[in-house]
């Protein structure tokens, strides 16, 4: 019989950076700034930060946890820890998450690879043909996938 083994991270700080990339990612880096100037400021940070604590960081821990526990993916993860049930799903669904996200981080550095060669083009063209040649780019049907 085979003899399976996990691999497991280097460091603590690769882990921590892969951590922080997957919990991160573009919504609260590109949206949050606008959100925080329309919802308030301060206070909507301070909402922000609690619902951080109070809801991510224990639903993190329990994902850390359970990973720690069974050492499997997400669906033998549940089959695991509750055999003959259906939360297997919640584990495939955790799956078909990532891979939704995948494809929308895909088409975003498509169009961040476009920016970089078209950059040129922007700074030739001045500030009122720059607005015609983004407009193109995101009405053409096929250039931003």
């Amino acid at each position: 019989m085979e003899n399976k083994t996990r691999g497991n991270w280097g460091t603590r700080i690769g882990f921590i950076a892969a951590a922080a990339g997957s919990a991160i990612g573009l919504g609260n880096i590109w949206k949050f700034p606008y959100i925080t100037g329309q919802y308030g400021g301060a206070a909507f940070v301070i909402v922000y930060l609690i619902f951080v604590i109070l809801v991510c960081i224990p639903v993190m821990n329990s994902e850390l946890l359970i990973g720690r526990l069974t050492g499997k993916n997400p669906v033998g993860a549940f089959k695991q820890l509750v055999p003959k049930s259906s939360w297997w799903l919640v584990g495939a669904m955790g799956i078909m998450a990532g891979f939704l996200i995948l494809s929308f981080y895909s088409v975003i550095g498509g169009w961040a690879i476009s920016y970089i060669f078209k950059s040129g083009a922007y700074m030739a063209a001045g500030g009122e043909n720059a607005g015609s040649i983004f407009g193109a780019f995101i009405t053409s049907p096929v250039a931003p996938l």
